[in-house]
């Protein structure tokens, strides 16, 4: 069954724009080799999207990591888990935003809206404006603690997780932001550097079903 994010891309009258990247060449479908080409095949089955996202494609130029990179994203990331997916969501657009990733604060942001994040929030969490009253104090408090994993991370200590944990947070939804947003500084990394736009899914959220296929231009880079 597709998830909600891509039944949602489906059933849009636009879709999403598609760009080669522009530093490094991808892996695209008609020229898969058979063992990456099964694994196309999975996502579509799995996740009920018809074209692959170009950040797999990217991956796909080492077959092994595309394979768990696929594993990764699907048991960590598209899945409830210690976290809620619109918690994850939250601290994938963070990071992105903070990473400058056009790619993924774009996705991410998406992502966010299908799963209930309001447009205030997304915009705030864009901005890095974690004092926003569409954040409740517990989400402001892990959002913090996720800029600093993202940015200085050196400078984690016991303290820090003590004071997630007094704003509500247990100590294996502490571990699992941890994880969400290192893996995606690992994304956002790799489409900046393989040149991956955005695919303009935002601009989808509200658009209506069915119509005519069109596809958007680049958004602008996440410069907040």
């Amino acid at each position: 069954m597709a998830l909600p994010e891509y039944e949602k891309i489906a059933q849009s009258a636009r879709k999403p724009a598609s760009f080669e990247p522009a530093n490094i060449a991808a892996i695209d479908e008609a020229s898969a080799a058979s063992e990456v080409a099964a694994l196309y095949a999975r996502f579509r089955a799995r996740f009920g999207r018809p074209d692959v996202p170009g950040i797999l494609r990217c991956f796909a130029t080492h077959p092994p990591l595309l394979q768990h990179m696929m594993d990764l994203s699907e048991s960590l990331i598209f899945a409830e888990g210690f976290l809620t997916r619109k918690h994850k969501e939250m601290i994938a657009t963070l990071v992105s935003s903070q990473n400058l990733c056009p790619y993924c604060s774009d996705s991410h942001g998406y992502f966010l809206r299908v799963h209930g994040g309001s447009a205030e929030m997304l915009d705030a969490i864009l901005a890095e404006d974690l004092t926003c009253s569409s954040l409740t104090d517990a989400e402001q408090t892990l959002l913090n603690f996720v800029r600093k994993v993202n940015v200085n991370s050196h400078d984690i200590c016991r303290k820090d997780v003590v004071t997630l944990m007094h704003a509500g947070w247990s100590e294996l939804q502490i571990a699992e932001a941890v994880h969400v947003a290192a893996l995606f500084s690992t994304f956002n990394r790799v489409a900046n550097a393989f040149g991956l736009a955005s695919q303009g899914l935002l601009s989808l959220y509200d658009a209506p079903a069915g119509g005519e296929r069109s596809s958007d231009t680049t958004l602008e880079r996440a410069t907040q």
